[in-house]
């Protein structure tokens, strides 16, 4: 696969190839999926609380007296039917756990695949460098204008390209991400992703490009070196 690669003024000055094979060879929603609601699962926090009516601050005493009034019978204004009052089954677990496990090798198939699906739709803009001289928002927001970045994106950027995160931070549905921490929970929530030549060509063939039994075998050595 042919991948065009763009200047800072939206023209095309170079291509990358890409084997597709090495991204899954074809879109597989259902392994995208799983790996987006990995993703997603474990940002929660499990920490919300809510409080039944004997945690609510107030009096205990009926509010009128049950007959003789015309209106309904009603309790204290702790009580769960009125605004204000308890939660009849309230939370109140110290911590809730959400987290869901996804082997290695299958999350790094689906970033890689998620990556083949934004390939396919043309999502993808690749820039020769991913550089500026100096942090203003007007020259990156002419960049993307360029590129016809019309919708959010994602920037993956190493952590020392400050002037492209200053830059970038101020623009409404422009998000940041380092460039080896690409996920595809990043991809698929935005629409394009910008990102430099160098950056890219890292990221496939960093510990992303670990899908088979190699990864493990070179996690173990890893291990048994550090041992």
């Amino acid at each position: 696969m042919e991948i065009p690669v763009f200047n800072k003024d939206g023209q095309k000055v170079d291509s990358l190839t890409v084997d597709e094979t090495s991204l899954g060879g074809e879109v597989n929603p259902a392994l995208i999926k799983q790996a987006f609601v990995m993703y997603h699962a474990n940002l929660r926090q499990g920490s919300a609380r809510t409080r039944s009516r004997g945690d609510i601050e107030g009096s205990t005493k009926k509010l009128y007296r049950q007959k003789g009034t015309g209106n309904a019978r009603m309790g204290p204004k702790r009580s769960p039917i009125r605004r204000g009052g308890g939660v009849t089954f309230a939370k109140t677990k110290t911590r809730e756990e959400y987290r869901v496990a996804m082997p290695v090798k299958m999350r790094r198939r689906a970033n890689r695949n998620a990556l083949l699906a934004k390939l396919v739709d043309a999502e993808v803009k690749v820039l020769d460098s991913l550089e500026f001289d100096s942090p203003k928002t007007r020259p990156f927001s002419d960049m993307l204008a360029k590129l016809g970045i019309d919708r959010s994106c994602v920037v993956a950027c190493t952590p020392d390209n400050v002037n492209v995160r200053l830059a970038a931070r101020n623009l409404e549905g422009v998000s940041l991400c380092n460039c080896g921490q690409l996920t595809c929970w990043e991809m698929l929530n935005h629409r394009y992703l910008v990102v430099g030549k160098a950056e890219l060509q890292a990221w496939l063939a960093g510990p992303s490009s670990k899908t088979d039994k190699s990864g493990s075998r070179v996690k173990k050595a890893d291990a048994a070196e550090a041992a």
